[in-house]
Formats: C-alpha cells, sequence, structure tokens
C-alpha cells in the first residue's frame, strides 16, 4: 500500500518545456525536455533547486499536454523551446511510487480511491517529481516518482 497524504504545496518556480506529446513517446521527450531546460537555465546563470518533474495537463489520453524541467532558483527567459513556468501553490494529494514508471498506474488508481473517501474533487493537472535517476539506480524495483495532485 501507498502512503497517501494531504499537504501543502509552497509554489516553485520552474524552466520547462511544453509540449503535447504522444504516450509511447514520453520518454524520449522527457530525455531532451530535461537536458535543454537545464542548458537554459544554466546559460542565464539558474540553478535547480529539486529534482526533475513533469507537469500533466489533462490526463493522458493517447496524447497529453506535458511540461518537463526543473525547479529553478529564479525566473529564466524563454529561450529555444524552454519557457519559465511554475508548480502551483495549494492543497494537493501526494503519493510516493516506488518502482518501474510503468506502474504508475496502479498508485495514481489507490490516489484517486484516496481522494473518493476523502470526498475530494481532483484538479485537471498533477505532476511527478522523479526522485530516482535510473542512470545512478538501473534496477527499476527501486526508483521513487512522488505524485502530487492537487484536490479540493
Amino acid at each position: 500500500m501507498t502512503e497517501i497524504r494531504m499537504t501543502e504545496h509552497q509554489e516553485q518556480t520552474t524552466a520547462v518545456v511544453r509540449e503535447r506529446v504522444p504516450v509511447h513517446d514520453l520518454p524520449q521527450f522527457f530525455g531532451r525536455a530535461l537536458t535543454q531546460a537545464m542548458a537554459a537555465a544554466q546559460a542565464q546563470g539558474h540553478h535547480p533547486t529539486g529534482p526533475p518533474f513533469s507537469l500533466y495537463h489533462g490526463m493522458p489520453t493517447d496524447a497529453v499536454d506535458v511540461e518537463a524541467g526543473f525547479p529553478v532558483d529564479g525566473p529564466i527567459a524563454d529561450v529555444d523551446g524552454v519557457t519559465a513556468s511554475s508548480l502551483p501553490a495549494g492543497r494537493v494529494v501526494e503519493a510516493t511510487h516506488v518502482g518501474p514508471y510503468d506502474t504508475l498506474p496502479q498508485t495514481y488508481e489507490e490516489v484517486v480511491a484516496f481522494m473518493k473517501e476523502q470526498g475530494l474533487t481532483p484538479s485537471s493537472d498533477m505532476w511527478e517529481v522523479y526522485l530516482s535517476d535510473p542512470e545512478q539506480e538501473p534496477d527499476p524495483a527501486t526508483w521513487r516518482t512522488q505524485i502530487f495532485w492537487p484536490a479540493t
């Protein structure tokens, strides 16, 4: 069972690449977007203040409106497909998924069940923070991903 709880999230300034991406192309998009976002932030003298994330605008279907990048220590100027954005402040349902990315849907099902039990209405947006670097931790069973889903 996944630990699921309500928390208050503070707004975070981010550097991101935002695109509408076919779900099967997400791994390639993430690799490209994270590289671009890091390079643009560093070129402007900014540094990441946390791990990489992806923010989903709406529920994924065959394609999803997604932004991927890093929280950074100050707003960046838009350049080469990288834009300034933010992770929103407010009440969120938070869960930590342990395991490979392809098992994330099970954790999302647990989060949805938690929201129903609590009488919460989920936002159309949600985000994932990737606490594990697959290059440093090659065993997918150990990967940790935080899920944040605003709810009222």
